[in-house]
């Protein structure tokens, strides 16, 4: 099976490291980008759409159809935030694409990166926790042919990636030492992004990946 793709979030690390696996692997066929400004990106096999408003879809509907993967790297920090605000940026835009590709793509395999430590009682102290959860709960129950939420820890950065967070310039040496010491909290960029071409082209086991799953189905 051949992964036809449509990627968020290529403006970030997680998703500018998603993109990049997909443009390597034979596996994948067809990528669509959504950015609200170009991602700098060019590929025989890579279409972008600039969008602003990821809470309406409808002008570009007609282009979302006909694709059997979507792996939603979109996200927001909840520093600074307040539980209203964080659930408009991560649940109501998270749900709102989902239930909009549902509707063209039953084949579709939504892949969303989510984070260690997320809460599906939707019960705990923690606010971003909570929501996160609650995001999750909500994809998990869309009729989509599968659906896996990724909780990764550290996520090692991909080299000479220009969308890189600055802070892992002086933090990546510690990668070998997490790694031996934490391995089921670490993984690498490159891993998460075979691991999500991988949900598509093999399944997994179970719904929610943590870094040891990332890992494993990675290989």
């Amino acid at each position: 099976m051949k992964v036809r793709a449509i990627i968020t979030g290529t403006t970030g690390m997680v998703g500018e490291g998603v993109l990049h696996e997909c443009l390597l692997s034979d596996e994948v066929e067809q990528v669509l980008v959504i950015n609200r400004k170009p991602c700098g990106v060019t590929h025989p096999k890579l279409k972008e759409i600039i969008h602003s408003d990821f809470y309406n879809f409808s002008p570009i509907e007609s282009q979302l159809q006909n694709y059997n993967a979507c792996f939603f790297c979109l996200g927001v920090t909840s520093l600074g935030k307040k539980e209203p605000e964080y659930t408009k940026l991560t649940y109501d835009l998270t749900t709102h694409v989902a239930d909009t590709l549902v509707k063209y793509n039953s084949d579709m395999v939504f892949c969303y990166v989510s984070g260690g430590g997320t809460d599906s009682t939707e019960k705990g102290k923690s606010m971003w926790a909570r929501v996160k959860g609650r995001t999750e709960n909500h994809l998990l129950g869309l009729p989509f042919k599968a659906a896996y939420m990724f909780r990764p820890g550290y996520i090692h950065p991909t080299k000479g990636l220009k969308n890189t967070q600055k802070l892992y310039a002086y933090i990546d040496w510690m990668y070998p030492l997490l790694k031996k010491l934490m391995p089921a909290n670490v993984c690498t960029l490159q891993e998460l992004g075979l691991a999500m071409i991988h949900t598509v082209t093999k399944g997994y086991g179970k719904p929610i990946l943590d870094s040891k799953d990332i890992v494993a189905l990675a290989k």
